[in-house]
């Protein structure tokens, strides 16, 4: 399997690298802080101007018919520079424009797609549930179809920039059971709708409750109900290569700055790579980026050759999140009190790392669903109920 870039991929990654430097350098780590922190429209605006949005997409839907592997090439060199800018490549190739892009009927594409490929606004991926996490089988959010609309009644916790978004894919179930399990796109103004406050994660990213109070739209808007688990879940293995992408990105500089910090810091008259222990540090932490690399690299090529495969994208997501959670606190320690310094971004790196380990999938669901695959059978996870006690 060959992993080389093509010279075209070579010259496009050159050219994103160009341009996040120019746009998206001055601002960088700076999105999330001050007075509660804001979402980078501007950044986004640029995106879509130089065909960054949506590059998967076909061409008639105002897509690039890109591959995935340069989706995974813009998305590190974007991130490397201005991780938050990241963020808003994932939201606008990875997430949940690709649901709506895959599996929309063409009224609700015509609808949603066009804004979120301007740059105008986002869709956010409405999962996880404050007693279900983010455990699909177990959703208590509802929906029904009345007439011509659908109603939903529920609640998520932690959607990632919720108070930015324009629009939301709700995960909810249309009836009982796994297969009951499906999708509704929902825009930020429908009749029954409602955020909670923003609140931050420990980098400083947004996110926030929303709540579904006999919430109506179109019917238009449902992506999948009934049977549309396995679907939705299809889609939702390529937003974890997003994930992938930048916890490596991520950890490449955070390594990066270890590197010249080494080569410039002195102790005792020597520079601190000319001791052993540092040596040992970041041969270490070369192993796990390129361990993770070549694990994303093989899931996204596989995908690319119509090949895609949930146990690659668990063990490229695994990987690459334990890589750079991993990375980013070797840094810190090689940096000593630098490390917690705000004149460095390293505790801030180390804080993204972190948080990825959590989100799109945490380390631990992702090692059952590799166990799964590589057993050939489900295993119920879920604790026992507690026997009924009869007085």
């Amino acid at each position: 399997m060959d992993f080389q870039f093509s010279d075209e991929q070579k010259m496009f990654q050159e050219s994103v690298r160009r341009l996040s430097l120019k746009h998206f350098a001055p601002k960088a780590f700076t999105w999330e802080t001050g007075s509660g922190g804001s979402y980078p429209w501007e950044n986004a605006k640029i995106l879509a101007e130089n065909g960054l949005m949506g590059m998967r997409l076909p061409e008639e839907e105002g897509g690039q018919g890109a591959s995935l592997m340069d989706c995974v090439i813009a998305i590190m060199e974007i991130t490397k520079v201005c991780p938050h800018t990241g963020d808003v490549f994932q939201a606008g190739n990875f997430g949940a424009i690709q649901q709506v892009a895959f599996l929309g009927n063409e009224k609700l594409k015509k609808s949603v797609l066009p804004k979120l490929l301007a740059g105008e606004t986002i869709i956010t991926a409405a999962m996880s549930e404050p007693n279900a996490g983010s455990a699909v089988t177990d959703l208590r959010t509802t929906a029904r179809f009345e007439g011509d609309h659908v109603v939903i009644n529920g609640s998520k916790i932690f959607n990632s920039n919720g108070d930015s978004a324009g629009y939301f894919c709700v995960w909810c179930r249309f009836g009982t059971g796994v297969a009951s399990s499906g999708a509704v796109i929902v825009p930020a103004d429908a009749p029954g709708f409602s955020r909670g406050k923003t609140e931050h994660h420990l980098s400083g990213e947004h996110h926030c409750m929303l709540y579904f109070d006999e919430c109506r739209v179109p019917k238009e808007c449902v992506l999948m109900s009934e049977q549309g688990f396995k679907k939705l879940m299809s889609v939702f293995n390529v937003e974890r290569m997003g994930n992938a992408s930048r916890s490596l990105a991520v950890a490449e500089l955070a390594y990066e700055k270890s590197l010249q910090y080494v080569k410039e810091r002195k102790q005792f008259d020597r520079p601190l790579c000319e001791f052993q222990g540092i040596q040992w540090k970041l041969a270490d932490m070369k192993l796990r980026i390129e361990q993770a690399r070549w694990l994303l690299y093989k899931a996204v090529v596989e995908a690319d050759r119509g090949l895609p495969s949930a146990l690659d994208s668990s063990l490229a997501k695994l990987a690459c999140n334990e890589a750079s959670e991993f990375v980013c606190r070797e840094a810190i320690q090689i940096h000593g009190g630098y490390g917690l310094s705000k004149e460095y971004p390293l505790a801030y790196l180390y804080a993204r790392a972190r948080g990825w380990v959590i989100a799109g999938g945490t380390v631990e669901m992702l090692r059952n669903r590799i166990a799964v695959e590589i057993l050939g059978r489900n295993f119920d996870q879920r604790p026992p109920k507690p026997p009924v006690v009869k007085e």
